[in-house]
């Protein structure tokens, strides 16, 4: 009873996610991730038709050869030239049928698709950054991609071993160090679906999160035009104009960049930030009262920020975050 206690409890909590942030592999919103749930399944297939066939003829060997009361004892043999030969072949069958599927597969999704779009993700300690080199545009923890149109993500880190994984898109890829690895799928469906790192990387790993926005190619095209953009110029007097005051001689501007403003590159590039839904990695939604948090003190939101804690006055947060959030 305790072992099947322990059993239930382990399906259970194996099958736990939050509930506001879904994520499952078995509902595949693209090619990428409907070439391996197929994969998935007709290796479900052949298991279950070898956990059948073992188990009739196991049942069968226990009633046909029981101890019967005045039943002699069975005639000893040495070996079965027949069965030797049949339980070598099968599964060197099962394993065929099982291998030639799985090659094409890992095949396919390792192919470099032409005219797809480029978008490098660059992992950092804890969040993504997306880089989209041929529409000259950047942004953080959000991925935007057209609906219809092969993306080809190339997967790099700049720090630890990272894992770029969105389920409803496909399988992970590991962001090696030194290293360029890749992966490539097609949007089938319309959707903002999230994502994370799937590689032990420190302290905040569970939440280095992203989300995946497939949009209408007129709105992903509305979407790049406003990235390329300059930043909104806050009026003059106006609380947002405070708060580029502040951020302009404060600390910020060693790690962020905001276009025209500041240059840094070890955060998130800040010059669209406020059209972004998530901030914190993905973590956190984006208004002003976890950003006011955020801003005042960055580890106690996030386990191991590397965004120190600046000791800011709440009329400096108040400030930033009205400027912060004046960036779309």
């Amino acid at each position: 009873m305790s072992v099947a206690l322990l059993a239930a409890l382990a399906l259970a909590t194996a099958g736990c996610t939050l509930e506001q942030y879904p994520q499952s592999s078995l509902h595949p919103k693209s090619d990428f991730a409907h070439d391996l749930q197929n994969l998935l399944e007709q290796q479900v297939f052949w298991v279950v038709v070898i956990f059948l066939l073992v188990f009739v003829a196991q049942i069968y060997i226990v009633l046909r050869f029981r101890n019967r009361p005045g039943a002699k004892d069975p005639k000893p043999i040495h070996g079965h030239t027949g069965l030797e030969v049949a339980w070598t072949i099968a599964p060197a069958i099962v394993l065929t049928l099982v291998a030639i599927p799985t090659v094409a597969t890992i095949y396919k999704t390792y192919e470099h698709p032409e005219g797809a779009m480029v978008v490098r993700a660059i992992g950092h300690q804890w969040w993504w950054e997306f880089d989209y080199p041929e529409l000259g545009i950047k942004t953080a923890s959000e991925m935007v991609v057209p609906l219809g149109r092969k993306v080809f993500v190339q997967i790099e880190t700049l720090d630890v071993l990272h894992a770029f994984w969105i389920p409803a898109m496909g399988g992970k890829r590991d962001a090696i160090p030194g290293r360029v690895n890749h992966i490539h799928f097609t949007p089938q469906e319309l959707g903002t679906y999230p994502g994370q790192c799937a590689e032990l990387c420190g302290t905040s790993h569970a939440n280095m999160r992203m989300k995946l926005t497939v949009a209408t190619p007129q709105d992903f095209d509305a979407w790049v035009a406003a990235q390329k953009a300059g930043p909104v110029e806050p009026e003059p007097g106006s609380l947002a104009a405070r708060g580029k005051q502040e951020y302009s001689t404060g600390q910020c501007i060693a790690c962020h960049t905001v276009t025209g403003v500041s240059g840094g590159t070890i955060g998130p590039n800040l010059t669209h930030v406020g059209s972004r839904t998530m901030i914190a990695g993905a973590i956190y939604p984006n208004d002003s009262e976890h950003l006011g948090r955020w801003l005042a003190n960055p580890p106690a939101m996030k386990a191991g920020s590397l965004m120190p804690n600046q000791g800011l006055t709440n009329e400096q947060v108040t400030a930033l975050v009205a400027y912060l959030q004046s960036l779309k």
